[in-house]
């Protein structure tokens, strides 16, 4: 036994002793379609737990950075001054939406100043400039919800089928010691037992992969429908001072 295995079981009083001589012991008699499931879910967990660490740094991210631009926007900065500072703030949906209407805005100026100078005096606002910037908002902030959500599926699909598949492996397992049972016409416990025991590991297995990640596919959809509830709101607000600054 490695120092590791010699620490934990001073710690846990010989757990780990007993898992390592009932756990693994269960996992390496097991039948073949059980170690095949079993492996299936390995894949799922290892992936869903890599998902939860991304997730909940890119999150905590767009969070800090949209409290940082957002402090900076309501500074009543000029708005060239703004789009510099925004450009820190990569991680940021809302400072992305804003760079998307700043520059559709700055572009459709750009067109009626030069239209101006050709054909006479300088041209307003009009309705359609309005919905040209909520345009180009909506397509950024459509991008964002895209980027926000992303791998959330892969967690919902492990947190409904991981249970399943582990309850595939299970009626597996009990289907194959039963078939045993019957080749040696015999019923005592001591046979019945560890054939179930076998079973019964693939479910285990599939709750212990399914919980964490159904856990944070909830967590993760809460704070992303709020971060889209704020990047709709923020459109909308940029959208009136437009409106305000150009009539």
């Amino acid at each position: 036994m490695n120092l590791f295995a010699l620490f934990l079981g001073i710690i846990t009083g010989g757990l780990y002793r007993g898992l390592e001589g009932s756990v693994f012991s269960l996992i390496v008699n097991a039948g073949l379609v059980v170690k095949l499931v079993l492996l299936i879910l390995l894949f799922f967990s290892v992936f869903s737990w890599a998902i939860i660490f991304f997730k909940f740094k890119t999150l905590r991210k767009a969070d800090r950075e949209t409290r940082e631009f957002l402090k900076v926007f309501w500074g009543k900065r000029e708005p060239s001054t703004i789009f510099l500072e925004s450009k820190k703030y990569r991680n940021s949906p809302i400072a992305d939406i804003f760079r998307a209407g700043h520059a559709e805005e700055t572009k459709l100026k750009k067109s009626r100043n030069i239209r101006s100078r050709n054909q006479g005096p300088k041209e307003a606002f009009q309705p359609n400039d309005i919905d040209s910037v909520n345009r180009a908002m909506k397509r950024t902030n459509l991008v964002q919800v895209i980027r926000l959500e992303r791998n959330l599926g892969f967690l919902a699909t492990t947190g409904n089928a991981a249970p399943f598949i582990g309850l595939f492996g299970t009626v597996w397992g009990i289907m194959e010691a039963f078939h045993k049972i019957g080749q040696m016409g015999a019923t005592s416990l001591a046979i019945v037992a560890p054939g179930i025991s076998e079973a019964l590991i693939a479910t285990a297995a599939g709750l212990f992969a399914a919980i964490p990640a159904v856990i944070a596919y909830n967590y993760f959809l809460n704070r992303v429908r709020r971060l889209v509830s704020e990047m709709d709101s923020f459109t909308d607000e940029f959208l009136n001072i437009i409106e305000r600054y150009h009539h």
